[in-house]
């Protein structure tokens, strides 16, 4: 599929899309390569082939969730500017 240089200009109005004359012949030879190499792409035979997720042959190891607060409440706190016991102290954001 070749992409000419009416449907370059073409789509950037429809697009409202400002192009310099130059940039349309090196955009046209561009947007043909590329449709060229998805032509190419879209005839080879993939019906046999399993979809990949990983290119590793290993599924992940489930683990169990645990719920922890990291017991570092006081670090977290030490660092606070304002603090009421357990809370962050924030200005008043909304009137």
């Amino acid at each position: 599929m070749s992409i000419d240089k009416d449907k370059i200009i073409h789509t950037s109005k429809l697009a409202r899309i400002s192009l310099e004359e130059k940039k349309v012949d090196s955009l046209s030879k561009d947007l043909s390569n590329i449709f060229n190499f998805i032509e190419k792409l879209n005839k080879i035979k993939t019906d046999d082939v399993k979809p990949l997720t990983s290119i590793l042959d290993h599924s992940l190891r489930a683990r169990d969730d645990q719920v922890t607060d990291g017991s570092i409440r006081e670090k977290v706190l030490g660092n606070a500017p304002n603090k009421n016991e357990e809370f962050f102290i924030v200005p008043k954001v909304i009137e």
